[in-house]
This record gives structure tokens, sequence and C-alpha cells, in this order.
């Protein structure tokens, strides 16, 4: 940060440090890329004294909830030009034909932009930091390119174990080239994709070079019923698939956590997308080692795969966050709308009204996203000398008020509805009066032309 990095207090009817209660009438100092101070508007100190050349700026937001930028702790950037392409199908069909439109219909061209698109619809509900699975790795590039936080985990695949040295040395070499660009914002990790599409010895050798590269890790896992019969008894249509191509299939554990367990992945601390399928000895493994899990609660019941133990991950004291996963498998990408189903998915489960409340769903947004991203010491909530990374939402229209609790607001009134009016990534403004100020038409325009090529992709017979 330079010296007398510029000053900006942001005013709002309502502050959500989401380290504390809600602040009415609150205020939050930034200079440079850092919060300096967080309070009520009437309690900061201008008589504090400051250099000649550092000037102040006050910025009033109104009637608003300022909080920190929200955390999408797991997502497919690349992947959103295929919003609503793969409706109606049956999840190894899903799978199977997303995996070829992507390989065979996508230029590198179209996956850029796909993830630039991505990363403007987050910017436009808040959204400041992304935990990204790529196949590609464009969407590193994309997150650097506008500005926002993120990881990006590059995937690798080979459910065959002879495949397993040459998976594992094309992922060295991808992940070398991501590292050497990575920067304070964005930065590169590694995800061996899910036990179906990764044996035990690439698991194992992933696991390896993550703990000695130091690299933060992503895996699918205990995401649905064929999953489990594969890893279980060597059954369902993974293992039937495997075989077809002649690849040896056996049991392997007694569930896809104690497969991850035994072959060393847990011990490298790594972030679990889904967890829906998982059981009280799971989540006691999964604690122990100090992994993290990202809740995905639209996603897994688009595919119709359950609503995962939220109540039991909170119980062990697993770290958890929110992930919109693909708008492939969501359709848009909106964290106040995950919170809202994180609540309505829990009171099913318990039987009881709000037992998890609007404040506890928006804390899974920002404070639980950043701690299973091992990223709470930078972003996450609203205190001194963590980053400036700041999300606004209005409040002032007919379809919030009268606010008696801006979480509730935000989360049960507003959610799949409320757009950012201003958003900040290190204190850089990225989205300024709800417009998002690095959008380029020309990317919806080259995005709109590729979804018209795979709809007469798809009218010609292809599934």
């Amino acid at each position: 940060m330079p010296l007398h990095a510029p000053r900006t207090l942001y005013t709002a009817d309502w502050v959500l440090p989401m380290s504390g209660a809600p602040i009415e009438y609150g205020a939050v100092l930034v200079e440079g890329d850092r919060i300096v101070w967080v309070g009520r508007a009437v309690d900061f100190p201008t008589d504090a004294p400051v250099h000649a050349d550092a000037s102040l700026r006050t910025e009033a937001l109104g009637c608003a909830a300022l909080m920190p930028g929200l955390v999408n702790a797991h997502s497919h950037l690349e992947l959103t030009v295929m919003r609503g392409f793969l409706e109606g199908l049956e999840f190894g069909s899903w799978l199977r034909t997303l995996t070829v439109v992507r390989r065979d219909l996508l230029s590198e061209q179209d996956l850029l932009d796909s993830a630039r698109l991505g990363i403007v619809e987050g910017l436009r509900h808040g959204i400041t930091t992304y935990a990204d699975c790529t196949d590609s790795t464009l969407p590193i590039a994309a997150m650097r390119e506008l500005g926002v936080r993120g990881i990006g985990y590059v995937e690798v695949f080979g459910p065959d174990p002879a495949q397993c040295r040459d998976s594992l040395a094309g992922l060295q070499a991808r992940v070398t080239a991501c590292r050497a660009e990575d920067t304070e914002l964005v930065t590169t990790g590694v995800s061996p994709h899910a036990p179906y599409t990764v044996s035990a010895p690439l698991f194992r050798a992933t696991a390896d070079y993550a703990r000695a590269e130091q690299l933060p890790m992503a895996v699918h896992v205990a995401e649905s019923a064929a999953e489990t019969a594969f890893v279980c008894d060597a059954g369902g249509p993974f293992a039937e698939r495997l075989r077809a191509r002649g690849i040896a299939v056996a049991a392997q554990a007694r569930s896809p956590i104690a497969l991850l367990e035994e072959a060393g992945v847990l011990a490298a601390h790594p972030l679990l997308v889904h967890v829906i399928r998982a059981d009280e000895d799971d989540f006691a493994r999964i604690a122990d080692h100090g992994a993290t899990i990202v809740h995905c609660p639209i996603s897994n019941a688009k595919l119709g795969q359950g609503i995962a133990s939220l109540d039991r991950m909170l119980a062990h004291g697993i770290a958890v966050g929110l992930g919109s996963d693909s708008v492939a498998s969501n359709d848009r990408m909106h964290l106040l709308d995950e919170a809202r189903q994180a609540t309505l998915f829990h009171a099913i489960r318990s039987g009881i009204p709000d037992s998890l409340t609007a404040h506890d769903a928006l804390c899974l947004a920002t404070r639980g996203g950043a701690a299973s991203l091992g990223l709470l010491g930078t972003t996450g909530t609203l205190e001194p000398g963590k980053a400036a990374d700041l999300a606004a939402f209005p409040l002032g229209g007919a379809d919030a008020q009268p606010v008696h609790d801006p979480a509730v607001a935000l989360v049960h009134a507003l959610a799949g509805r409320a757009r950012a009016v201003l958003v900040a990534v290190a204190g850089r403004v990225l989205v300024r009066n709800g417009v998002v100020l690095c959008d380029d038409p020309l990317w919806h325009e080259r995005i709109g032309v590729t979804g018209a090529r795979l709809r007469e992709w798809r009218r010609r017979g292809h599934s």
C-alpha cells in the first residue's frame, strides 16, 4: 500500500461486519486496499490526525446493507455458457454430455468468455471471491483479468491406475505454468476431480504433490448414490462404464470419505465439495483432519442428489462455505439465494423453523466461505486489517421494506433478486451504482453465438 493511500469512508443504514452484530447507521473506513475502522458513523473519529495529502472521501450508500464481499466457495466458471443446456438429464448422462460438449464444441475463446461472464454475474450479485475448479485453467486468467479474489483449482482426471504417472505429469506442468502468474489476489491449487474419475494411486500422488508444494486442494466427493455404489461395492453406472473401457473395478472403502482418508487426501486438508452422502464417522474423519466443506444446496437439489447434512457438519466444528457450483447445474450465480436455500433445507431436516438463522446463513456465505478456503485472515469479515472486500445491497425498495432485521431482508426478502450497488475487492471498486465496470458487450455477443452453436448441435440429435 502506498504511503498516504486514499481513504474512503463508506456509510450505510446497516453495516454487517459478520464478526459481530449488525450496526445500524454504520460506517467502514478503507485506506488503500485495507479496512482500518468499522463502527457507528456517529463514532467515527473525525479528529484523528492525518497526513496533509491523505484526503478523506465519504460515500454515503443510504438505505443499504454494507457487508463483506460474498465468497463463492465452489464454481465452474468456464461452464457458464451451458446455463439451461443440460436440463432433464440424469446425473450420469448430464456428466457425459457436459464432457463431450466442453471437449468438442467449446474453444479456448469460448471458455474464457464463459468464465468472464460468470465472474461478471457474480460481481453483480456481490461475490468478490471465487473458488473455481477448472480443466482449462482459463477461469484463473479471467479472475486475474477482472480483479477479483480467488483460487483456481486445476483439475486432474485418470480413473485407470495405469494413467497415474502421465496424469500427474500433465497436472504438474499446468500448475507450474499457472503458479508463475499467481498474484496476491489469485492463486493456484489442484483438484483431483472425484472418486469415479480418479484412481486411488492418482489420489495419493496428487495429495503428496499438494502437500510438498503447499497447494490448496478441492475434491468433489460423497455427491451421489452412484458414487457410493462405485466406491463401496464396485457397482452402479460408474463401475459399468469403466469396465466397458477395460478398466478393472473393485470395492475400495466403506465410504467415499474413507477412501480419501486411506489415499492420504484428507491429510492435505482439502476443500470437500458437496458431501451429501456422509455419516457421523465420515464427518468425524473430516473434522479430525481439518478438512473443510462447501455446501451447494441448489445444485444438489436440482440434480436430485439430496439435502446435505449441514447440521452435522457444523456440529462437528467443520468450516463450511456456500457454493453455487456451475450454472450448468444451477442456472444462476447468486450466493444470497444459496443462503436462503440453506436455511430452508436446514429447517426441513430439523423440523424447526429458523434452525439455521438468516444471520448464520450469511456467515456461511462470507466468513464460513473464507474459512473453508483458508482465507479468513484476509477476507470474510469487516474488521480492521482485513482486505477491503465489500458488497452493498439496497434495502430501500418495496420488496425489502420494512427492514426489521437486515440479515432477514437479504436472505429471505431479496434472495434471488438483490443486485449489489457497490462491490470492491482490495479497495478497488468493481461495481458502482449497480454497474459492473469491467463488463464488455463483446463477451455477451460471442457467447450468444456460442450458445446458438450448442443449440444447433442438440437440434441435430446429439445428447
